[in-house]
């Protein structure tokens, strides 16, 4: 596997240049991830303007780094930093992104966390598991009588989309509009958003908000189990979520929990039907399984790139310098194919052994939703597989022009 054609790396002074609309790149990283391996596994992205680091070790250190955080604000002004003032038609957008857990750094980090993570520990997260099987059988059922579906409109998003909105108390009715919202939004962590995809964010952040609000006013007159109940009524030490933390959550809570679900079941599907392994032996218990998954999340991974803020000035192994204010790019794809950690990195192979993948971050933003996801692809993978053992590919899968999430447009089967 080769770099991309439009790809240039001078390896003596760690530059890179490499378009992320360069279809060579987006559908098929991982020829640029080893070119970077071998040459510059931290390197100066001059189209981004900022350094990126793309090794195992690398990044799962700069994760879990104090020296750095997601927001920079708390320690330092605009003015100090040279930061660009806020975007006015960014206004609803950037509300929810004020009190957003994954924006969020200690103390308000903490204390948010502490109130929202005792639904998502693994042993009530588990309890889902006849509900999701249920619900990944009723889809199949569903599924054209003709032998074809396109696997992405017909399963992988509704799956996610349908138990989050359950936990939180959301009607199912609503999945249509809370894909259109999250689509909308999410766009806005692209590199290089353009002004009509910040608008129509903003838009999709107002109108998510404001039906949200709704919810919340309902369930705070006639509380149920769900997760939006329980927000409101969480205390520790006395302390209540505000009204604006509970919508910010929410809305984290609904397009995470399924956004990066979505692009990993297409993923896995689409690696597996690739890889020619017999689905049978993948999914033969829950021991194979799971390592089945876990090779996926390595292998395919929906996220491919995380940002932080430098908290200080700050030198990195290798001569990196960064300035306070200034942001480093944590390439998690990348890591995940690092040769220094995985043997025969870029083969999809189930029976690995070899460590911990970097698909769910690491350290203070560890993935809230990890127990969640792991648990909609240890049901929907296996259930899909053992229902159409003659499941194949119809068409070429079309992948997403999307770099930051990773994930195909279509995906075509037939049995």
């Amino acid at each position: 596997m080769t770099a991309p054609p439009l790809m240039t790396i001078d390896a003596a002074t760690r530059r890179v240049s490499l378009d992320t609309r360069d279809p060579a790149f987006f559908a098929a990283p991982h020829g640029a991830y080893a070119a970077l391996h071998a040459a510059a596994p931290s390197f100066f992205w001059k189209e981004q303007r900022q350094w990126y680091v793309a090794g195992y070790d690398e990044v799962n250190a700069l994760l879990r780094d104090r020296r750095f955080g997601r927001q920079v604000l708390h320690v330092a002004t605009r003015e100090e930093l040279g930061l660009p003032e806020p975007k006015p038609h960014l206004a609803d957008f950037d509300a929810l992104e004020a009190h957003s857990l994954l924006e969020l750094e200690p103390p308000a980090h903490t204390r948010l966390r502490t109130l929202v993570n005792r639904a998502f520990v693994s042993r009530h997260i588990e309890r889902l598991r006849p509900e999701i099987a249920g619900l990944a059988n009723t889809l199949i059922d569903g599924f054209s009588a003709d032998g074809c579906v396109e696997l992405l409109s017909a399963y992988a998003e509704i799956i996610p989309v349908t138990v989050i909105a359950r936990m939180l108390g959301v009607p199912e009715a609503m999945g249509p509009s809370l894909l259109d919202w999250s689509h909308r939004m999410v766009k806005m962590y692209m590199f290089n958003p353009s002004p009509d995809t910040e608008h129509d964010a903003n838009a999709a952040a107002a109108e998510f908000a404001r039906y949200l609000r709704s919810v919340v006013a309902e369930k705070r007159r006639a509380p149920g189990d769900d997760l939006i109940s329980l927000m409101i009524a969480a205390q520790e030490n006395g302390d209540r979520l505000s009204e604006d933390e509970l919508i910010s959550t929410a809305v984290l809570l609904l397009n995470a929990g399924h956004e990066a679900t979505v692009h990993q079941i297409g993923n896995a599907v689409n690696v597996i039907l690739a890889s020619g392994l017999d689905p049978a032996r993948l999914f033969a218990d829950a021991a194979a399984t799971e390592r089945t998954v876990e090779e996926c999340l390595r292998h395919a991974a929906p996220l491919h790139v995380f940002q932080r803020y430098a908290l200080s000035d700050v030198e990195l192994d290798g001569g990196v310098r960064l300035k306070k204010g200034e942001r480093i790019g944590l390439l998690l794809a990348a890591a995940n194919v690092d040769p220094r950690k995985f043997r025969d990195p870029l083969a999809f192979r189930p029976e690995r052994d070899e460590g911990a993948h970097l698909s769910f971050g690491a350290g203070l933003h560890f993935c809230i939703g990890a127990p969640l996801a792991r648990l909609e692809l240890q049901i929907a993978l296996p259930v899909l597989f053992e229902r159409l053992p003659r499941l194949r590919l119809a068409a070429a899968p079309k992948v997403r022009d999307s770099f930051h999430f990773h994930g195909l447009e279509q995906l075509d089967l037939a049995w």
